[in-house]
């Protein structure tokens, strides 16, 4: 078997190499989208393949597979018949279900994390409460792409980072802020935005008292609203 990676082409047959240097596909290939795991999967294993990603930000992006159109056919009938069985309906009726349980358990996992961060006074539990929701709602969503989605990292430093982005998002003007296009400012931005936003959780952390005009408050308010 032989895989190679390449980054979409200037054309929609076509590809580029590391190197720069463009390849058309052979007659006979075509490109498989990306959307189904299982036939990617038995297609790349079943012989020579192209990968084609993009790379965004820091996160890269399948584009599909390009490999022979007869081959991609015969392994999608041969899936199709293993589908259309009462064992693969009950296989994945089970993995459904498992997944929904994981899901949910993480969820769960995760909003006490979010809580244990926040760590607010006790005069401020039902703040704490309301926002741990508010950030757990966005952040676990299954393919959300989102920090909380990443096992890189443990569940606590997630649950930090979670909470920080939120705040950005919410209680701050960031996303409507012109940030030159200088390397290092957006991040010293939000360096600073998240120096503002741990001093006002740092604020419910260690007094019983509601700092005046507070934009954590302004903004659960608002989320409840919508």
């Amino acid at each position: 078997m032989s895989s190679t990676s390449f980054t979409p082409g200037p054309t929609p047959n076509t590809v580029r190499t590391a190197e720069g240097k463009i390849l058309t596909a052979p007659a006979e290939w075509v490109l498989l989208p990306p959307g189904d795991a299982a036939l990617t999967r038995r297609v790349k294993a079943a012989g020579e393949h192209w990968v084609v990603a993009k790379k965004k930000g820091r996160r890269v992006f399948s584009q599909g597979v390009w490999a022979a159109a007869a081959t991609m056919d015969r392994i999608r009938a041969k899936l199709a018949t293993e589908r259309s069985t009462e064992s693969f309906a009950k296989k994945k009726e089970a993995d459904g279900r498992r997944r929904e349980k994981a899901q949910a358990q993480y969820v769960e996992d995760f909003q006490g994390a979010v809580l244990k961060f926040l760590a607010f006074h006790s005069t401020h539990t039902s703040l704490a409460g309301r926002l741990a929701a508010a950030v757990t709602q966005h952040a676990t969503p299954v393919g959300s792409g989102t920090v909380a989605r990443t096992e890189r990292i443990p569940v606590e430093q997630r649950a930090q980072a979670a909470v920080i982005a939120w705040m950005r998002h919410q209680t701050t003007a960031y996303d409507s802020m012109k940030i030159p296009r200088v390397k290092g400012k957006r991040r010293e931005v939000r360096r600073m935005l998240a120096q503002r936003s741990q001093e006002l959780l740092g604020h419910y952390r260690q007094s019983a008292k509601e700092p005046t005009e507070c934009p954590l408050r302004s903004a659960l308010a608002q989320e409840t609203r919508s």
